[in-house]
């Protein structure tokens, strides 16, 4: 009777997230500019549409890079419904840049990535959607005298895996993404992407925009 009723549960949870396709972090972007140039931080704020689980998503983002390589950790609420559904959303990325970097203008990074949300309640569930980005940015360094305009495009395949009552199944989607970055010289800059997936005759879009601060380290 329990594995019944939480079963039931799980599949009420996924009623009200409807549609099964969404970006790496429920509720933001699937970002990928590029590897950063040391370290940052960003602050973002997602609007996904009805079919990518509708609500805002508030998350904070740790960003590194070292020459070639870059890694990202995400922490976040997802609010399907309001404050009082909030539910918590975790993601991480690797990134390697494969072409381009330094006086080069064009970057080319190859990313993967891992997204988590608990679909059941409480601390012990076992129910959850995984989401396992793979895919390529290709990025464009414009610099003028006050700030530096990175407009990007991402196509990835995107992977989701789906566990409910000790069932778990796997399907896959194309996924899109863009968006553009502006940044000072103080290392202070906004961003804004979208992202856009399609399955099932259904387009699950994600607005998203934030604010970051870097920190570049020498000889990195």
């Amino acid at each position: 009777m329990q594995h019944v009723m939480r079963a039931s549960i799980a599949a009420l949870i996924l009623a009200a997230l409807p549609g099964a396709v969404a970006a790496q972090v429920r509720g933001l972007p699937v970002y990928n500019p590029g590897v950063p140039s040391g370290i940052g931080i960003y602050g973002d704020v997602g609007f996904p549409n009805a079919t990518a689980g509708d609500g805002t998503t508030l998350a904070l983002t740790g960003r590194a890079g070292f020459g070639p390589l870059g890694v990202t950790a995400t922490i976040g609420t997802f609010n399907p419904a309001g404050p009082s559904d909030s539910r918590t959303v975790l993601g991480a990325t690797g990134n390697v840049r494969v072409f381009g970097g330094g006086l080069v203008p064009i970057a080319v990074t190859v990313q993967g990535g891992y997204g988590r949300l608990n679909l059941g309640t409480g601390t012990t569930t076992t129910d959850k959607e995984e989401r396992f980005p793979l895919g390529v940015g290709v990025a464009v360094t414009l610099p003028t005298p006050v700030v530096s305009l990175k407009p990007w495009l991402a196509p990835r395949l995107d992977i989701v895996r789906t566990t409910v009552g000790g069932t778990s199944s796997t399907g896959s989607n194309f996924g899109l993404s863009g968006g553009l970055e502006v940044n000072t010289l103080t290392g202070l800059g906004v961003h804004a992407s979208y992202d856009y997936v399609r399955s099932n005759g259904q387009g699950a879009g994600i607005f998203g925009i934030g604010l970051h601060a870097g920190l570049k380290i020498p000889g990195l």
